[in-house]
């Protein structure tokens, strides 16, 4: 979608017109669900937020500012809201999980479903990705699983490209050397 066709979206969305807001849906539904499922990475609560985003871009059209990059523009919208909901289900847990409470955890077993080798490998997946930092982890969900260009991460996060693009290189190393990440 160019500039101009969302400009016109939200010229629609301002003046009550569903279409606007369907037209953004259609074109960038998988673009925000890959953003929200890079930060909580949980498909259900990202499907939830995803809806969420689509209902706050209507109600809050009028705050788009016109030629400030529509894709960066929902990206961050997108971002900031899952990051939100990160933080409001941890202090959650924090608030309920007590003292008393370690000895009514129940730990599940692992479903039969789940086999032994998927097992290892998501633990071996968590190992290596625990290995980068915060800023690294962090460009590499929004590379490689948002699709986001180095130009756009850098925009979002008000960093500059060639800082991005070393925590890119420097994430990428360290997952090689857990044997992920095969350049294609």
């Amino acid at each position: 979608m160019t500039e101009a066709e969302f400009n016109a979206c939200i010229k629609a969305i301002l003046n009550g017109d569903k279409k606007g807001l369907r037209d953004i849906y259609d074109v960038y539904l998988s673009y925000i669900y890959r953003i929200v499922y890079g930060v909580v990475g949980h498909k259900e609560t990202a499907e939830d937020i995803t809806s969420e985003f689509f209902i706050k871009l209507w109600q809050q059209a009028d705050k788009y500012k016109e030629g400030s990059g529509h894709k960066g523009y929902l990206a961050t919208i997108a971002r900031n809201m899952a990051i939100d909901h990160v933080r409001k289900y941890k202090k959650e847990i924090l608030d309920s999980f007590t003292k008393e409470d370690e000895e009514d955890v129940v730990f599940e077993p692992v479903s039969d479903a789940d086999t032994e080798s998927e097992v290892i490998e998501n633990i071996s997946i968590k190992e290596a990705i625990s290995t980068l930092s915060d800023k690294e982890q962090q460009v590499i969900n929004m590379k490689v699983l948002s699709e986001m260009t180095f130009a756009e991460i850098s925009e979002i996060l008000k960093v500059p490209m060639g800082t991005i693009t070393w925590r890119y290189r420097e994430a990428i190393k360290k997952l090689r050397r857990y044997g992920y990440y095969e350049e294609s």
